[in-house]
């Protein structure tokens, strides 16, 4: 459901919305939050798509404000958006222009949902300073995305020094998975200490970034940032331990990544890209400051060493592992799974694989177990 207000004011719209709850049911008595989004036009519905998906996890009201022509007479134009337009949503767009350009905080504040945190969003642009721009001033989380910008090196010194508790950026959302498995990779033995840490990562990627300043941070070691081409993302990282190093591997594109561990069998781990939506979500789970992010930006960051080398030269010089032969070795292992299974199916017997399909289970763990 669509209605659209031409040339309205905050109090008609929000009459409008309490006769929409009226008419269709109670669809905010569940609403978690107030997600602001400011964009521009040309990026807005594709926002809204991505915040409608992560709202099926954290219901909020969406208030997407679109700063249009800032020049002519100062309107506003809303459109609420309920049901199957919103996702498990209701949102309320504010096109605004004019003078009212420059006041998204007046007309966005009689919209929020009373008693409830506010999130504030800049999926394309961000302010210089998200903590002291009016909109992010009232929110208790600002979420930024640096890979958008066209420089994401002076993006990151910038969020590092205007830093306040409460910011947080999707780059850091997206190597979540890859924190994850580094950490269980050291929560096993040999419980040795990390002497050293080699991230590769693509020349536009400020997760890489954020990665190799986690490690920075976390482990108190000398790390290193490879670059390798545009596009490539977070490729591989490499832990330097005394029995051997530890290498995560995720070819180009690829979705599927490679452990490779001293005395440990080659393991292929589902590491897909994780999607903007995916990462949105994850950043509504929480509104508390995330220090783990701040330490990693401001701590780490600053002190990891940037290596003026190609990821080809660093392949060669053996300091980093190969994504070609981590490609293979997944392909390796996908056909010796495959086959490891058809063989199991075979050797369960017809009799007992109609009476249940443990059976076949069983077959496959033990000849897994083997």
């Amino acid at each position: 459901m669509i209605v659209d207000l031409p040339n309205a004011t905050t109090a008609q719209i929000s009459h409008r919305l309490v006769e929409i709850r009226e008419d269709v049911g109670a669809m905010a008595l569940s609403r978690v939050l107030t997600l602001v989004i400011v964009v521009d036009e040309d990026d807005a519905e594709d926002a809204l798509a991505v915040a409608n998906s992560a709202s099926h996890q954290h219901p909020a009201r969406i208030v997407c404000v679109i700063l249009a022509n800032a020049r002519g007479k100062a309107r506003l134009d809303a459109q609420i958006r309920v049901g199957g337009d919103a996702g498990a949503s209701e949102v309320v767009v504010l096109r605004l222009f004019g003078e009212l350009v420059g006041h998204a905080r007046s007309v966005v504040t009689p919209l929020l949902l009373p008693d409830s945190p506010v999130v504030a969003w800049w999926p394309r642009e961000a302010p210089k300073d998200p903590s002291a721009d009016p909109v992010g001033a009232m929110a208790q989380r600002r979420i930024t995305d640096c890979a958008v910008a066209d420089n994401t090196g002076s993006t990151l010194k910038r969020l590092a020094r205007t830093y306040q508790p409460g910011d947080t950026d999707l780059a850091w959302s997206r190597v979540t998975l890859w924190r994850g498995l580094l950490a269980t990779t050291l929560d096993r033995a040999p419980f040795e200490s990390v002497e050293s840490a080699t991230v590769v990562g693509g020349a536009d990627s400020p997760s890489a970034d954020l990665l190799a300043g986690w490690l920075r941070a976390r482990l108190r070691c000398p790390v290193s940032l490879i670059r390798s081409r545009a596009g490539s993302g977070i490729v591989s990282v490499r832990l330097e331990r005394a029995s051997g190093p530890i290498d995560l591997v995720r070819p180009q594109h690829g979705a599927t990544a490679t452990l490779d561990q001293p005395d440990q069998p080659q393991r292929a781990i589902a590491l897909a890209p994780r999607s903007d939506a995916e990462c949105l979500a994850d950043e509504l789970s929480r509104l508390d400051p995330d220090e783990v992010y701040e330490d990693a930006l401001t701590s780490g960051l600053p002190k990891i060493t940037r290596r003026r080398m190609t990821m080809t030269e660093a392949v060669d010089a053996g300091l980093v592992p190969s994504p070609s032969e981590a490609r293979r070795t997944t392909e390796r292992l996908a056909e010796e799974s495959s086959e490891i299974i058809r063989s199991a199916m075979v050797e369960a017997s017809p009799e007992r694989a109609d009476r249940s399909t443990e059976a076949v289970k069983s077959a496959v763990r033990e000849r897994l177990e083997d």
